[in-house]
């Protein structure tokens, strides 16, 4: 009970701490946003009423930000993090004039759709193709597979996503170039909606596949022909045991156990990577607004993006290492056990 009672201290202790960190950059790098919205606002009152309010300037920025700019930067922090905790109030998308917490939470549906999705597809793919490299260990199938996946993964993401938007979608014209869901079809539960849901939304998984396949399929093949050669599973081949619950129960469960905190930390790592896919196929999720965003110098929309990224990025490891032992019962337990 210590060590859970700990480790949810650490994730807790982290993600205050790393969003400390963004809040005092923000506010310590020279032009920064909140000075460019101070500098916009002064413009503003100049254009309309010939001088400058200083307090008025201080007020407004304040109701945007939710961040005084006369307060240090600690003080600043606890009003903000007060705003969070409290309120749910993370303040006033400048560019869209709608609260932040609104824009991602409709935003965020979207991003776990395509990306997970992605992920997923592409983990079950790295779960077949390592063990097929594994099965024919040193064969010329063996040697053409992990050359390919040596290939893909070297690839970056948005070069892959950029040659399947022009080919598949400009090119050869079946699927939609960009955007959720067609514009000329009523959203609801009805099916012409949800077939354009997917036709969109191919691309963006498509290429959340591809990335997938990484070098997962090569850990998983070296795991598997290492534990080929264990003495536990000549014991089962002794014990008569069929070919299938050796391959289930003692081959592919030992396998594929190191790649399950990969899994669960890959799922916040594919978030990050959607801010340049979302961007590439228009699709509005958490990841092009936070472009957006950056763009604009869009403070309070910024700092949501980056709560959102860090907490799903800290609760994906927490999640890994409370559920670990659950499939690896040799992990250790007490108050020796390490985290992962």
């Amino acid at each position: 009970m210590n060590y859970y009672v700990r480790r949810v201290g650490q994730a807790v202790v982290t993600m205050f701490a790393g969003m400390f960190l963004a809040f005092a950059l923000f506010r310590l790098m020279p032009g920064g946003p909140l000075e460019a919205i101070m500098a916009d606002l002064i413009q503003e009152q100049v254009r309309t009423t010939g001088q400058v309010n200083v307090q008025e300037v201080q007020r407004r920025a304040e109701a945007l930000t939710g961040i005084n700019p006369d307060t240090g930067i600690i003080e600043g922090y606890v009003n903000y993090m007060a705003d969070i905790v409290l309120n749910q109030d993370f303040g006033r998308s400048i560019a869209y004039s709608d609260p932040v917490f609104d824009i991602l939470f409709m935003a965020m549906p979207w991003s776990v759709f395509v990306s997970v999705f992605g992920l997923l597809i592409g983990f079950v793919a790295n779960i077949l193709i390592g063990s097929t490299m594994a099965w024919f260990h040193g064969t010329k199938i063996d040697s053409g597979l992990t050359g390919g996946v040596l290939l893909l993964s070297s690839i970056p993401y948005y070069v892959v996503a950029i040659v399947l938007l022009i080919v598949v979608a400009f090119q050869w014209g079946l699927l939609p170039t960009g955007g959720r869901y067609p514009g000329d079809v009523t959203a609801g539960f009805n099916v012409d909606f949800m077939v354009g849901i997917l036709r969109h939304a191919i691309l963006p998984i498509g290429t959340g596949f591809i990335v997938g396949l990484s070098g997962w399929s090569l850990t998983l093949r070296g795991n598997t022909v290492r534990i080929i050669g264990e003495d536990y599973l000549r014991s089962a081949r002794l014990r008569g045991l069929s070919t299938n619950r050796i391959l289930t129960r003692y081959l592919t469960r030992n396998s594929i156990l190191p790649l399950y905190t990969g899994l669960v930390m890959g799922i916040a790592g594919i978030f990050s990577s959607s801010v340049i896919m979302e961007r590439i196929f228009q699709y509005p999720g958490v990841g092009w607004y936070t472009f957006e965003a950056f763009q604009t110098q869009d403070y309070p929309l910024l700092m949501g993006s980056f709560i959102f990224f860090t907490g799903l990025t800290i609760i994906g490891i927490f999640i890994a290492d409370m559920t670990y032992p659950l499939i690896d019962p040799r992990a250790k337990t007490g108050a020796d056990r390490e985290g992962y």
